[in-house]
């Protein structure tokens, strides 16, 4: 039996097929969970690696054959949906609220400024009709969220301007899923500027209004709830997210804007259980895109994607060497962003998954040409993935995006007691942290937070209110839940102002609010 047989889901499926199903999937997420660690170390966005792994299943690698794009987008979109919800979720709003007007510019004019300089230069340079130029403008336009939060998130860049990428990346699929819905349409024909604007601005407002309401609503309700195992937050915050999704798309608004606002909303709430619910939406969002890349690369053709390679190098030139740039700088130029950040921020619009899936929309409609068109997106997002992300770091430097690592940072990790609403923090002293010669006692942490225990050189023990604390010790604090925040940030001054660090902030006046943060644990690449 062929690996071709087993994708047949149909009543003649005995349990030894389901059993060769379920080894073949749990294979496969297994290889791209031990993918992330090379992809990371390279710079580059684990969608490569996954589009690799679909690529070998697919009919030119083990045979399975896999033509559904109507069912991909489905798919799609709904795993699109999973990690936006983890992207709006881990998104802290003090940090989006400075660069949401910007962020909403670029998500709206720029993608209409990207989408036409995009397909003036394809309609000049490649033979192809209005219609078809302009989907590619569209469906090449999207950055890409999960892209964007891999490769950004693993980086030292300065806040201000990683959230700001971020924000655009996440608001700005819903104009271009409309964009190109209407333009592979029968509207097409009766469509006029001014009935496109109406259409991508109703899904834009109400999409937004929906997703705060909703999950307004859903964090009223979990605070007041008093479910019996800590596990069914997680299922249940996630279900709110969801909500916002189909109610969006129930009254014909942007699901994606719903469940991403939605996403941000429920992650910056006093939520119970924060801690379990942040790890399950995690993993969901990494199962969602193994998934997707997975299926967009069983869905590509290799035989196709050679013929498909000039035009993917013309199509991806134009849209980040020429639109992208021109985009950026005429929306950000009102702002008065420095022309060195503009450069940091067109090269860091990543393409990733977006993009595909839109790509399937023309074939699941029977669009002329539409699997040209797919065969050239995906082409142009591996071959510039490939080129943005290893020099993105370099581009961070040269211009001046990249933000110092503070030596004297800690970073601290927890670990949540959900039976007794307590935490355990853990934290490390690095070799330059002025933690140490610091007493615990000198820490000054809240009341009934307790340093249980250090490791020092091998030896664990429990340390006294005079112990010095020495480079390289390992400390775990054991706190109540209400102080994890007061606590963390006490330790943050510590490290970086030492014992008097209290009064030295008092003195030094407030920080500079694009300031670099203190390295914390890494977030994870997707």
């Amino acid at each position: 039996m062929g690996l071709a047989e087993l994708a047949g889901f149909d009543s003649g499926l005995d349990a030894a097929d389901l059993n060769a199903v379920v080894l073949v999937a749990a294979l496969v997420v297994l290889a791209a969970a031990a993918a992330v660690r090379l992809a990371s170390r390279a710079g580059l966005p684990s969608l490569l690696l996954y589009l690799g792994i679909g690529l070998a299943l697919g009919e030119s690698g083990l045979g399975l054959r896999f033509e559904d794009a109507e069912l991909t987008q489905v798919l799609g979109n709904l795993a699109l949906a999973v990690i936006l919800a983890d992207g709006g979720f881990t998104t802290r709003w003090s940090t989006v609220r400075p660069v949401a007007p910007m962020a909403a510019v670029l998500a709206t004019a720029g993608v209409f400024i990207s989408v036409a300089v995009t397909s003036g230069l394809v309609l000049l340079v490649l033979d192809v009709d209005l219609r078809t130029a302009i989907v590619l403008g569209a469906v090449a336009s999207s950055t890409d969220a999960a892209a964007v939060f891999s490769v950004l998130r693993a980086m030292p860049v300065r806040s201000r301007l990683r959230s700001l990428v971020e924000a655009e990346s996440g608001f700005n699929d819903p104009p271009v899923i409309v964009l190109v819905s209407v333009v592979t349409s029968d509207a097409w024909e009766g469509s006029g500027v001014l009935s496109i604007t109406g259409q991508i601005g109703y899904q834009l407002v109400v999409g937004l209004l929906t997703g705060v309401v909703v999950a307004l609503a859903g964090v009223w309700l979990l605070r007041r709830s008093a479910l019996p195992a800590s596990g069914l937050y997680p299922l249940a915050t996630l279900a709110i997210a969801f909500s916002a999704f189909a109610v969006s798309g129930l009254v014909g608004a942007s699901p994606i804007m719903a469940i991403y606002v939605a996403g941000l909303v429920l992650g910056n709430a006093d939520l119970p259980h924060r801690s379990t619910t942040e790890g399950f939406v995690e993993g969901m969002a990494w199962l969602a895109q193994i998934g997707l890349f997975v299926l967009l690369g069983l869905l590509a053709s290799p035989g196709r994607l050679l013929e498909a390679l000039p035009w993917a190098v013309v199509v991806g030139a134009s849209l980040t060497l020429v639109a992208r740039p021109v985009s950026v700088l005429a929306c950000l130029l009102p702002f008065r962003v420095p022309l060195r950040d503009q450069v940091f921020i067109s090269w860091a619009g990543l393409r990733g998954a977006v993009p595909i899936v839109l790509a399937t929309i023309p074939m699941s409609v029977g669009l002329p040409g539409a699997e040209r068109i797919f065969d050239v997106v995906f082409l142009l997002v591996v071959v510039f993935t490939l080129v943005q992300g290893p020099t993105l770091p370099w581009v961070a430097r040269r211009t001046g995006a990249a933000a110092d690592e503070n030596p004297r940072s800690v970073s601290i990790e927890s670990a949540p007691l959900e039976d007794i609403d307590a935490t355990l923090l853990q934290f490390t002293v690095a070799p330059q942290s002025r933690l140490a010669g610091v007493e615990v006692a000198e820490l000054r942490l809240p009341p009934g937070a307790v340093v249980t225990l250090l490791l020092r050189e091998g030896q664990l023990f429990v340390p006294s209110p005079t112990t010095a604390l020495r480079a390289g010790d390992h400390a775990l604090v054991a706190t109540d839940v209400a102080h994890v925040t007061a606590i963390e940030e006490r330790l943050r001054q510590v490290s970086l102002e030492g014992r008097l660090a209290g009064w030295y902030a008092a003195l030094s006046g407030p920080a500079r609010p694009d300031a670099p943060t203190p390295a914390s644990t890494p977030s994870r690449p997707r």
